[in-house]
């Protein structure tokens, strides 16, 4: 006990504000002008509402654009699920061997692959945390995601997790069920995990509620962060500063073989460089989506790594666009890496 005191206030004085960017060593440091001018370029000339930041986590500058506004995180917010039961595994109190049963009452809406098994098995299904926490994070399962939500104790003890290790400006909803309900105009029902119960009971809505529903979402999102703070967050685990080494390692292995959003992020990367992500995806009124995004660590080959967060909180731009400007922001900041250590192997 008494040594997770002395890491939690280890963790808690390592905190740092997000209005004073530092390197590693404490020095105070600004981002490479040319980054931020491309970056504030690449969000000016963007169809929509969006918010970009970048960090050096090596050096701890932070550039972006619009980038402490809050934005919707939808899936995005399965990070801070994974964060607070990882936190859980260093405390001694969940295993990732643990088994779990999962049963129709557990299931959601939207994406949730987990759902064949469950139905195909008799209507229960049993895995380890470690499986449940990869499906939420590399598939973006919402019945996965959700099961470990409650089995780390509800909405409140993740909300308690961002607000004890300090990571700004990120809200946390009650989960995807009531999430999801609620920006349709609906509460929830176990019936909607069923088939098209949920669309069926969305379309008879009048139109304008849901538009006045949906349009109050994005102005005030349930589940809103700040694309600083996420990067911010993003840095801190790398670091190691929010989990213990093998957590660290672990989440951030899991969070490399994402196969979601293959070509938002990661369709900016260079041979020998490497990402570690999670993506979030929102739902559609008319031409308008709410939430298109992607969170992640880039690496260099040579070992240096960039947070970045691309937070798409309204377009109506096809998808192609969406993830033109994602590739862009990467290839921005690998070329302000090159321009810094050259396009070498090593320093």
């Amino acid at each position: 006990m008494r040594a997770l005191v002395f890491r939690s206030a280890v963790l808690l004085a390592a905190t740092v504000p997000l209005s004073a960017p530092v390197s590693a060593q404490g020095a105070i440091v600004s981002a490479p002008a040319a980054l931020t001018g491309q970056i504030n370029s690449l969000g000016r000339s963007f169809a929509g509402r969006v918010g970009i930041a970048v960090q050096s986590i090596d050096l701890g500058w932070r550039t972006g654009w619009k980038a402490d506004q809050l934005y919707p995180q939808q899936s995005v917010s399965k990070f801070m699920v994974a964060l607070t039961t990882m936190d859980q595994v260093d405390q001694g109190r969940r295993s990732l061997s643990e088994p779990v049963t999962l049963t129709r009452g557990d299931l959601t809406l939207f994406h949730q692959p987990i759902r064949e098994r469950i139905l195909g098995n008799g209507g229960s299904y049993t895995a380890t945390v470690e499986a449940l926490l990869t499906q939420a994070m590399q598939k973006s399962d919402n019945t996965c995601n959700d099961k470990l939500m409650r089995l780390a104790g509800g909405p409140d003890v993740v909300r308690a997790f961002i607000a004890g290790r300090r990571l700004g400006n990120i809200r946390f909803y009650n989960g995807e069920r009531a999430l999801q309900s609620r920006i349709a105009g609906l509460t929830w029902s176990q019936s909607y995990s069923v088939g098209d119960a949920f669309f069926r009971a969305r379309d008879a809505l009048p139109m304008s509620l849901r538009q006045n529903l949906f349009d109050r979402y994005i102005e005030n999102p349930y589940d809103g962060a700040a694309p600083l703070a996420l990067v911010d967050t993003l840095a801190r685990l790398k670091r190691g500063e929010l989990l213990l080494p093998a957590s660290t390692a672990k989440l951030l292995t899991i969070m490399s073989n994402t196969s979601t959003g293959k070509n938002r992020l990661g369709g900016g990367l260079k041979p020998g460089w490497s990402l570690a992500h999670k993506t979030g995806t929102g739902q559609v009124l008319g031409a308008v989506q709410a939430g298109y995004n992607d969170i992640g660590i880039i690496t260099a080959p040579n070992g240096r790594s960039y947070a970045v967060a691309v937070m798409i909180g309204k377009t109506a731009t096809p998808l192609i666009v969406r993830m033109n400007l994602m590739n862009d922001v990467v290839r921005a900041v690998i070329a302000q890496h090159e321009a810094t250590y050259g396009g070498g192997l090593t320093l």
